[in-house]
């Protein structure tokens, strides 16, 4: 019984326990079977797709069948398309080369019955295509009968050309005849022929880089209007400069400036009216300007070579140079360069004749010059410019030549040689040209005419010759000065005009300096003497052939030498300064005075000196009083006669400087030999040997005074 209660009791519990279970896995069998609802979507789902991806597989191979055939189709397409390019293309080329046979049949056609003429608007686009078809055949001759098409262009072409040409040239000879018809100016008649002439002329300017013809055909169009204007002007400006060549008579400077502005007149209109006609100015017009302009050099020259004052000669050097090359010339270089070339020819030849006439004058009136009294008359001539009045000096000062340079002071210090200011702005009436030594005055007027006329090389030439002649004779002056009247009278006078001339060519800005080549002897000489020793030797065979020897040892050397003509002036004034010192010095000393002393130092034993009956000291007591004497006697004379030459108080003080420490050297010399000589204090009191400071007061009490700074 309690078995079966057992029992009961499990079946019941079991199925409790069974309910339990069941409401505590509720929830997990409730999801359990969302997820085998799911699962059954899911297949379900699977199913649909797959059936859907077979479909797309269809759609696929469908597509492709059709996608391959559309590309056929295009490919195919394209190829056509290609095919249709290239058969047009070949159309094309063929039309084209066509086009280059072609044309010449309907050029010619429009040639031979006038629809192309030099008139016609679609003249440029016929030349173009003529140049466009003569190049493309000559590009090709493989091309069949090439050749003889590019002649036939050719032919065609210059066909055309000989029409403009002819064109021109009858626009150009109905503007000459109607200007000739009439009196009135013909240049308004060319002026309205350019306006149909112009277009013509303008095609072919611009075509000129392309073939040779169109250079050609130019050409002759400039040469016809240059015939034609030479017909027109050149017999009418021919015979004008005749006009002003025999009205001109001797004025041949006023003939020279009419003549080239007359041209210059002629070349600027011609300039201007070529260029109405044509854009480029070329040989042929400069020709033509030249042969216009060579009227004046042919009228002009024959007077040129005849002319022999240097003054007419250098002033139409300066006309041709300055006035015409320079501010004309140069000033409109395109239109005046024919005339500038016959203008250059011309002052060539001026040039070369003034270069002729100058040195024929520095050989006539210059190294030949011989002097008249009245030139030599020194110091009269200068103490006759002193007595006159201030009217006088005045009319004598307007009338300086234009030689005299302004402000010019820079001559060298006379004392060095290298500083002296001879300035001659001091107006002194001892100063004024036309008191000069007639050479020096033509030598300067001369290198002042010839500076700026020709070339600065040619100038530097004549300069040195001229300057040598003329100090050369500038010294025989001296040398005749000097005997007539003194020796310092004829070295201040050179001193004067060796000043005057360095002080005036220092305003040249110009190297006074030239190569000299010379060839020397000396070595022709020995071997000459060499080969008059060696007589045996003349015909050896050996290697020690005297002639041979002569041949390679006696040739002449070829040496260079500088001439300055500035430091020859420098030179010749240092030696005329040192001169006058020298003499200025015996002077005021006394040669006796000078010789004693110079003996007295040339002696040996000077212990003795006191002891030789010509050094007695009543001997030298004398010579001193003498000198002493001389000084005081000499020195206001000698102050005189610098100041009367040398009209300037600077350099008259320099030049006196040395000759006061010379003075007061030979006193200084006198003293050391009276103390070394063995005199006593009796003899040198007797003597009376003054010190330097003593000497230097009694020349400053009579002396020139330094001028303050």
């Amino acid at each position: 019984m309690y078995v079966s209660y057992f029992l009961q009791f499990l079946s019941w519990y079991s199925k409790k326990e069974d309910e339990w279970t069941k409401r505590e896995d509720r929830e997990y069998a409730t999801y359990l079977d969302n997820l085998a609802n799911q699962k059954d979507e899911c297949n379900e789902l699977l199913v649909q797709v797959e059936k859907s991806l077979a479909i797309l597989r269809d759609l696929s191979q469908e597509y492709q069948r059709v996608s391959h055939k559309t590309n056929s189709l295009h490919v195919v397409s394209e190829k056509l398309l290609a095919d249709q390019s290239r058969l047009i293309k070949v159309r094309d080329e063929i039309s084209e080369r066509l086009n280059h046979f072609r044309s010449l049949d309907r050029i010619t056609q429009a040639l031979d019955t006038v629809t192309l003429s030099v008139h016609s608007p679609n003249l440029e686009s016929a030349l173009d295509q003529l140049n466009e078809h003569i190049r493309y055949h000559k590009a090709h001759t493989e091309f069949k009968d090439s050749w003889s098409y590019v002649a036939r262009y050719e032919a065609t072409l210059s066909r055309l050309l000989s029409l403009m040409v002819s064109q021109v040239l009858s626009g150009l000879t109905s503007a000459s005849s109607q200007a000739v018809a009439t009196s009135a100016s013909h240049y308004p008649r060319f002026q309205s022929a350019a306006n149909s002439i112009r277009p013509i002329v303008a095609l072919l300017e611009a075509r000129t880089s392309v073939s040779s013809e169109y250079e050609d055909a130019l050409t002759e169009c400039q040469q016809c209007y240059v015939s034609v204007r030479e017909s027109l002007i050149g017999p009418s400006v021919r015979k004008t400069m005749s006009e002003l060549a025999w009205k001109g008579g001797y004025d041949h400077c006023s003939h020279m400036r009419s003549a080239c502005a007359f041209l210059i007149h002629v070349s600027q209109d011609e300039h201007r009216l070529y260029h109405q006609f044509f854009d480029r100015q070329t040989d042929v017009f400069n020709k033509y300007l030249e042969s216009l302009c060579t009227c004046l050099y042919d009228t002009t020259r024959p007077m040129v070579i005849h002319m022999k004052y240097l003054e007419s000669l250098a002033e139409l050097c300066s006309i041709l140079r300055l006035e015409m090359l320079q501010e004309h010339v140069s000033n409109n270089r395109e239109a005046l360069s024919a005339f500038g070339n016959i203008a250059e020819r011309l002052l060539q030849d001026v040039q070369e004749r003034l270069i002729f006439r100058t040195y024929m004058y520095l050989k006539t009136d210059i190294a030949e010059y011989k002097p008249s009294p009245g030139d030599l008359a020194y110091p009269e001539k200068l103490h006759m410019m002193q007595s006159l009045n201030e009217q006088e000096r005045s009319a004598l000062s307007e009338s300086r030549s234009s030689l005299v340079s302004v402000g010019s002071a820079t001559s060298q210090e006379v004392a060095k040689i290298n500083t002296a200011p001879y300035n001659m702005s001091e107006g002194s009436p001892a100063d004024l040209h036309g008191m000069w030594y007639p050479p020096v005055r033509r030598t300067l007027v001369c290198l002042s005419r010839m500076y700026r006329c020709v070339e600065r090389p040619i100038f530097q030439g004549i300069a040195q010759e001229a300057l040598t002649l003329c100090m050369e004779n500038v010294q025989q002056a001296t040398n005749q000065i000097s005997a007539n009247k003194s020796a310092l009278d004829g070295e201040m006078f050179q001193i004067k005009h060796l000043l005057i001339l360095r002080e005036q060519i220092a305003p040249f800005q110009v190297d006074f300096t030239i190569k000299s080549m010379s060839l020397d002897f000396s070595k022709t000489k020995t071997a000459a003497i060499q080969l008059i020793n060696k007589k045996s030797r003349l015909f050896s065979l050996s290697s020690n052939n005297a002639l041979l020897e002569f041949l390679l040892e006696g040739s002449p050397e070829v040496r260079e030498q500088w001439l300055d003509s500035r430091k020859d002036v420098d030179r010749s004034l240092k030696a005329s300064c040192e001169s006058f010192i020298g003499h200025a010095t015996r002077h005021l000393m006394g040669a006796q005075f000078m010789m004693t002393v110079d003996k007295a130092e040339n002696w040996t034993l000077k212990e003795t000196l006191h002891e030789q009956p010509w050094v007695k000291a009543e001997i030298l007591a004398e010579l001193v009083q003498s000198a002493t004497k001389s000084i005081k006697t000499n020195l206001t004379g000698l102050q005189t006669t610098m100041k009367l030459y040398l009209a300037n108080r600077d350099t008259e003080f320099i030049l006196y400087r040395p000759i006061k420490n010379n003075v007061i050297g030979c006193f200084t010399r006198l003293q050391h030999l009276i103390f070394s000589g063995g005199y006593t204090q009796e003899e040198q009191s007797l003597i009376g040997c003054p010190t330097p400071e003593q000497v230097s007061i009694l020349l400053s009490s009579v002396s020139l005074v330094a001028p303050s700074p």
